[in-house]
């Protein structure tokens, strides 16, 4: 039976970089007045129970907290020994229509959302139907939503909250973070990011993300995957198969917890939709099927590659992005190598560097870029006086004294930032330099040994080792002291033109192999996993990232996708030998995962005006949150792992 929790204790803060630790305990607060309607596709669902829930802080998987409270003739008590049983809901009239008053408090800045179950949406009572609304932060004063105080869930809605938290998720009922302030701002960001995908005053897809961003949103992918719910909700709710098999019973069996037939199979379409946002590439054929001439929305005119929802941004002064990465707030920087500037997008894709980006300290060539933990953005300038290091702050302005490095980088090109706040840079003629938090080089830097030759990319791990790709096929270990590794440089794994590496939790090197399009696993000590290198429909695959479930990205520049592969190496993208495609990705050739379970992708081409410019991808929700930035990771040795 599931605990009854009427308020949540725990509040987000707006965070400052690095913190891992619990969050303040602030009061909860009356609440406000929500309204709206229940629809199952364009009609109403009558007699169906609406609960209002808020995330939950304890702990990954813990039950969200029930946030309505016994109001006489209003609030009910569920006793039907499910998922929501001992939790108060609001019933909807014949019209579908609710009201929620004052029958409930909430902690401002939690993540609340509606849930509606079971109703009758004109096919008799429907048991199977469970639609979801993410409404948001909790407000101090006001209504949830100013702009739109009525609230349609629906299908559509209820797609653009799965896929929104789907990193949080387990089902309808459990959405949880743990409660540091980084998880508190993930999990803040990802329900905002809903309002991306759908517009609640009307039940509506969008095609543009709301202003300023503009981003084109993927409005006929989320018509189709409402519509695919919607052969469920608009019916007697029946799961009879599989023998002339019920609408339900196909979206049941093919939107199981792991996307396999051995997973959990959802009961409502709530969960169903949370399933497949977890798993977007499984049963793609069985679940098109259920989309007939006759459902509600306007969805893709033909079959989709894979269920991911991508958003695609141009502006802020993007221009051939070509490394990305993600800072503690969930904004996203990247370095634009056609116009030597670097530009920011918020964790809601809003562009916060101007229309030309950041471009003090005298950038030239600007490549590679790292955060460290304080949230400054360190970027690699490889033309002006043969290279430096300019140190940005987490506003874009240019710290004092930027412009590091000098004679000893050489010819530079990528950046990595380890716990200390240190910057290790690699350069083309066969160094690494090591530069302090102030930007000075230390005494034995740089260093040459380790077998280092035209050295690529770079990552460093939770003991603070630092990991190069060479472009001679190797790869080299050094220690925090700049010493190589006794077997360095290491050879095994298929290595073949490495370009992209990252480190997981357990101290493998993933390394991208563009000359035959594999990855290459390394363990701690240099050795090959077995059955490396991997395949998973990797096409030049440019860079890597891990999330927090220790799965790795990889950005697929000849192929327009990204690739998923399991800790394993086992290929989670789809058996289609294209990878996820969706959001306009076009030649990728940077990726990185957020606090939210969003992948971030840089494209060196674009939609329309930004075919020329770039382009950057969000896949909404598709990841594990992962803490961010990968500085703080090194910190706290929690590279690929949830905040």
């Amino acid at each position: 039976m599931r605990a009854v929790l009427s308020v949540i204790f725990f509040v987000p803060l707006v965070l400052t970089g690095c913190s891992l630790g619990p969050t303040a305990e602030p009061s909860a607060a009356s609440g406000v007045r929500i309204q709206g309607a229940v629809h199952g596709g364009q009609q109403p669902i009558s007699s169906s129970h609406v609960y209002l829930f808020a995330a939950s802080s304890f702990g990954y998987g813990s039950p969200s907290a029930s946030l309505l409270t016994n109001v006489a003739g209003s609030t009910t008590l569920d006793t039907s020994g499910g998922a929501t049983n001992g939790d108060y809901y609001v019933t909807t009239d014949s019209n579908g229509n609710f009201a929620i008053t004052g029958d409930y408090s909430c902690t401002p800045n939690t993540q609340v959302y509606l849930y509606a179950v079971g109703g009758n949406p004109g096919a008799g009572t429907n048991s199977s139907v469970g639609l979801l609304a993410a409404l948001g932060n909790c407000p101090n004063t006001d209504n949830f939503l100013a702009a739109a105080p009525y609230v349609i869930i629906n299908e559509v809605s209820t797609i653009a909250a799965a896929y929104a938290f789907a990193g949080f998720a387990t089902d309808a009922t459990h959405v949880a973070s743990t409660n540091t302030a980084l998880a508190e701002t993930g999990i803040q960001n990802a329900f905002a990011n809903a309002a991306n995908l759908a517009q609640l005053s009307s039940g509506q897809a969008l095609a543009n993300t709301p202003a300023p961003s503009s981003g084109i949103a993927p409005q006929a992918t989320v018509n189709t995957l409402a519509d695919i719910l919607a052969s469920c909700v608009n019916s007697t709710g029946a799961v009879s198969g599989p023998t002339n098999p019920t609408a339900c019973y196909t979206l049941f069996t093919n939107a199981t917890s792991d996307g396999l037939s051995t997973g959990v199979q959802p009961t409502e379409t709530a969960t169903a939709a949370i399933n497949i946002a977890h798993n977007p590439a499984a049963n793609v054929a069985n679940l098109s099927a259920l989309v007939t001439a006759q459902s509600p929305f306007l969805g893709l005119p033909i079959q989709a590659n894979d269920f991911t929802l991508g958003i695609q941004y141009s502006g802020g002064g993007l221009n051939d992005p070509n490394f990305i990465a993600i800072d503690g707030a969930g904004d996203a920087w990247m370095t634009n190598s056609g116009s030597s500037s670097v530009t920011e997008f918020a964790a809601n894709g809003n562009p916060m560097s101007t229309s030309a980006g950041y471009t003090g300290g005298g950038m030239d060539g600007v490549v590679g870029i790292a955060i460290d933990p304080t949230g400054d953005a360190w970027i690699v300038n490889d033309l002006t006086g043969g290279g430096s290091i300019i140190e940005l702050s987490p506003t874009g302005s240019v710290m004092s004294g930027s412009g590091f490095g000098g004679s000893t980088l050489g010819a530079p090109n990528a950046i990595a930032i380890d716990g200390s706040g240190n910057a290790w840079i690699t350069s083309s003629n066969n160094q690494v330099t090591e530069l302090n938090k102030m930007g000075a080089a230390y005494p034995l830097s740089p260093f040459t040994l380790g077998g280092l030759s035209d050295p690529l990319a770079l990552a460093i791990d939770g003991a603070g080792n630092i990991w190069i790709a060479n472009n001679n096929n190797t790869v080299t270990e050094l220690n925090s002291l700049g010493t190589p590794t006794v077997l360095s440089p290491y050879t095994g794994g298929g290595l073949d033109s490495p370009v992209g590496i990252a480190i997981d939790h357990s101290a493998n090197a993933w390394i991208a192999n563009s000359g035959d399009d594999t990855m290459t696993e390394l363990g701690p000590l240099g050795t090959p996993a077995s059955g490396s290198p991997y395949s998973g429909n990797l096409d030049q695959p440019e860079a890597v990232a891990i999330d927090g479930a220790g799965n790795v990205w990889t950005a697929n520049e000849f192929g327009g996708s990204v690739s998923e592969l399991s800790s394993s190496g086992a290929n989670l993208s789809g058996d289609n030998g294209f990878g996820y495609n969706a959001g306009s990705i076009d030649l990728p050739d940077a990726i990185a995962v957020d606090g939210s379970g969003n992948v971030w992708i840089g494209n060196l081409s674009g939609t329309g005006a930004a075919q020329n410019t770039g382009s950057v991808t969000e896949l909404i929700g598709a990841a594990t949150p992962v803490v961010t930035p990968l500085s703080v990771g090194v910190k706290n040795n929690a590279l690929g792992v949830r905040p």
